[in-house]
């Protein structure tokens, strides 16, 4: 009678762990396509676009940082990410 308890015992947390394994696995998944989903803003290139190589210096800071302030006034960018950008352009 003790194999057949044992046995019993066995298949029992077998299912169990079978059972916890497959909702870790549904919970992970939802949360990964959540995560998904979602589209930081941070992945958006603030210099998508390079103005010709003609330029002189100045003109294509300035452009910059036009396209910077579209951005920012898009949304895309925050206060603090277009000071950072603009600080930069100006000095670097």
């Amino acid at each position: 009678m003790s194999l057949l308890r044992t046995a019993g015992r066995v298949a029992v947390a077998s299912s169990v762990h079978g059972r916890v394994q497959r909702r870790q696995h549904e919970r992970w998944s939802a949360q990964d396509q959540a995560a998904a989903q979602q589209v930081p803003v941070q992945q958006v290139p603030v210099q998508a676009v390079a103005p010709p190589p003609a330029q002189d210096p100045m003109s294509r800071k300035l452009s910059q940082l036009t396209q910077l302030a579209e951005l920012m006034e898009a949304g895309v960018l925050s206060t603090a990410e277009f000071e950072a950008k603009k600080a930069l352009i100006l000095h670097g």
